[in-house]
This record gives structure tokens, C-alpha cells and sequence, in this order.
């Protein structure tokens, strides 16, 4: 199964309310907030601990807080991520694998979650000012947990926009993810976020 690759959870340019807040840990709250429901396109790339440009992806992010998101790739190829009921389902369609794995234990393959609610910031995160860069207001997460999966995620937010991401893993690895045609207070179909493994396909469970 290829390793999903969501460094991002952000970059989208979703509408917020005004920030106030004063620290990174009160805007970042502001804006998750200001995220119940949304939807828009996405493009990520890569690139490697030694400069060199990767993969390159591109599909679309649905988020319906608390505990809910599906998140699809849609080329180069086709994969769905889902989180609903305390699970996050991996599938890849080219290669008829599913796998599923408890919220705690799939931050670092899908930072999204650290949008729907389920994840306590505090808890699992240093969070830190990182000042000002080409306009954007940076944010840096750094896990708690050596065992993570990941170094660290900066989201920057531009005024009232989240319009950055840049997840760096563990093995040096950086994903930048950005979001476009954003659609914000979406009523979903419930059936969005429901994800049964198709027939055929073979279904890995991580424990």
C-alpha cells in the first residue's frame, strides 16, 4: 500500500473569524473554530530531506467536525482517506488494500485529523510563534510523542485565511499542501463520511 501522504490537513484558504487571540495556541483554536464544515481542492507535493521535488497530487478534502473527513486523491492516483467513529480507513483503489487504524495512531500518516476535533492540542503538542514569512503568520506544532511519525507541521495563516502547510517527517521529508475553491458551512451527506471496504479488496487492521 503506498504511504498516504497528507501533510496537510491545511493549507487551504478557508475563511475565519478575525483573530483576536494574541497567542499561536488561541489562533489556532480560532481557527478550527471557524472550521465545522468545509470543502475544497487540494494540491501537494514533495520533497526530499535532500531538496530534490517528488510526487506531485492533487484531489479534494470534505472536514465535518467533530470526528469526520474524507479526504480523496485524485491523480496522479486514486485513494480515499475517511475518519469517522474513532477509526480512519486508508484505501487505495489501484491496489484493492484497505487498511484502518485508531485515531491516536494515524497523526502522521494524516494530519487532517488534527482538524476534526478528535486530536486534544495541548495534549498531544508544543505549539510555538514562529513570527512572520512572505506574508503568512506561522504556527508550529511539535509532537510530544517521539514516536509520532512526524517532526513537525507549520500552518500559516494569512489575516483571516489559512492559506499554508508544510508537514516535515521524521526522516527529514517535507509535504507542502494548498487548498483552493474553498466552500465553508457545508450541510454534507452524512453518507460522505461512511466508508465500507469494497468486495475484493483486502482489508489490514492496525492494533
Amino acid at each position: 500500500m503506498r504511504p498516504p501522504i497528507l501533510a496537510a490537513v491545511l493549507g487551504f484558504a478557508l475563511s475565519l473569524p478575525c483573530f483576536a487571540a494574541e497567542t499561536p495556541l488561541q489562533r489556532l483554536h480560532a481557527f478550527l473554530a471557524g472550521a465545522a464544515s468545509l470543502q475544497a481542492d487540494f494540491s501537494q507535493s514533495q520533497v526530499s530531506e535532500t531538496g530534490i521535488p517528488g510526487q506531485r497530487t492533487s484531489g479534494v478534502f470534505y472536514l465535518q467536525r467533530p470526528g469526520k473527513f474524507r479526504w480523496n486523491y485524485l491523480k496522479p492516483y486514486r485513494q480515499e482517506i475517511v475518519s469517522n467513529g474513532g477509526k480512519v480507513w486508508f484505501y487505495d483503489v489501484d491496489l484493492e488494500q484497505v487498511t484502518t487504524k485508531k485515531i491516536n495512531e494515524a497523526i502522521g500518516s494524516t494530519p487532517a485529523l488534527l482538524l476534526s476535533g478528535e486530536v486534544a492540542l495541548e495534549q498531544n503538542f508544543k505549539v510555538e510563534d514562529q513570527g512572520e514569512s512572505e506574508g503568512l503568520y506561522w504556527i508550529r506544532l511539535v509532537p510530544k510523542d517521539p514516536d509520532s511519525g512526524f517532526k513537525q507541521l507549520l500552518i500559516g495563516l494569512e489575516a483571516e485565511m489559512l492559506s499554508g502547510m508544510e508537514l516535515t517527517d521524521n526522516f527529514g521529508q517535507l509535504t507542502r499542501i494548498y487548498f483552493q475553491n474553498v466552500k465553508t458551512g457545508i450541510r454534507h451527506d452524512p453518507a460522505r463520511f461512511e466508508f465500507k471496504p469494497p468486495a475484493g479488496v483486502d482489508v489490514f487492521e492496525e492494533k
